[in-house]
């Protein structure tokens, strides 16, 4: 049985693909599995995977008979696996041959720490290094580092950094506990902050993940969060969704079921009340866009 499972999502990802599992089956830690579920792809994604899959018996390769979203996608490639971690990858990003060794060996000197992840940088669609996004006063470093869960979930409920932490090597044992990827907009990040409840997220001071940018990519696809969220769930496409909402009462959930104490639950709330405060005006307008649909949807029914 592998000791780390990477589990690979994809549709229609052709263009980057090869790439993406050429760095893979290159990492110096060898002791892994890639879990691959091509959700259901009409270009040549299906002819890469097997001819990979042939060449490499660490590849299990599965093709979904209908897309059935991004988010139970991305679960399905955990659920298949049978690593003591796991890492998720995106087709079109690029990890460094020390990747999962370096993360393995940071999650092997702590058992506090649940998830490892390297520094990162941005690429563009040939490549080429284009920087790193800094949008927050919080470096990432330190942002699910603290020993404080009520301090980490402040932290991480913040929207004002991007999410590739998520991408990082995490303790499967951790993830099997928690709600994985949902079927709404920034789910993602519901994940990252549950996670912060049950350990520490730290990263790996090397330079060893590069995030690529490229006009492809989903959350340029489908920028507006209605067309993301049918996205990760394509039975919502042309409903009403209310994400933020959604989202709010899986964080007051996931505090209440935390193994942390009664003081860092109530801690907790009260970030819950800021983060309500900053976010009350998109929350008022998903709101109102959700009953535009079904005022609409009403007309229509009645034509």
């Amino acid at each position: 049985m592998p000791r780390v499972s990477i589990g690979l999502p994809v549709y229609n990802g052709a263009r980057y693909l090869r790439e993406c599992l050429d760095s893979l089956v290159a990492q110096t830690y060898r002791d892994i599995e890639i879990v691959i579920c091509d959700n259901a792809s009409t270009d040549d994604t299906e002819s890469i995977c097997r001819e990979f899959a042939l060449s490499d018996a660490r590849i299990r390769y599965y093709r979904n008979d209908s897309n059935v979203g991004a988010g139970r996608n991305y679960n399905m490639t955990f659920e298949l696996s049978q690593g003591e971690f796991f890492k998720w990858a995106a087709h079109d990003d690029l990890c460094a041959p020390r990747f999962v060794e370096a993360c393995v060996e940071r999650l092997d000197r702590d058992p506090a720490v649940i998830l490892a992840f390297p520094k990162m940088v941005d690429i563009d669609g040939n490549g080429r290094e284009i920087g790193v996004r800094n949008i927050s006063h919080i470096p990432r470093a330190v942002r699910g580092a603290s020993a404080s869960p009520q301090r980490r979930f402040r932290d991480l409920i913040r929207t004002d950094y991007t999410v590739e932490e998520i991408f990082g090597v995490i303790r499967a044992d951790i993830l099997r506990k928690s709600v994985l990827i949902r079927n709404y907009t920034d789910s993602d990040r519901t994940l990252l902050a549950q996670l912060g409840l049950f350990g520490r997220c730290v990263e790996v001071p090397e330079t060893l993940f590069y995030h690529r940018m490229h006009e492809g990519m989903s959350t340029r696809t489908h920028a507006h969060w209605q067309e993301r969220t049918a996205w990760f769930d394509p039975s919502k496409s042309g409903r009403p969704v209310l994400p933020l909402i959604t989202q709010f009462r899986e964080y007051v959930s996931l505090v209440f079921h935390a193994p942390i104490s009664f003081y860092s639950k109530a801690w907790c709330y009260l970030w819950m009340l800021n983060w309500v405060r900053r976010r009350g005006p998109e929350i008022v307008d998903e709101i109102r866009y959700a009953q535009s649909v079904r005022t609409r949807a009403k007309r229509e029914a009645g034509r």
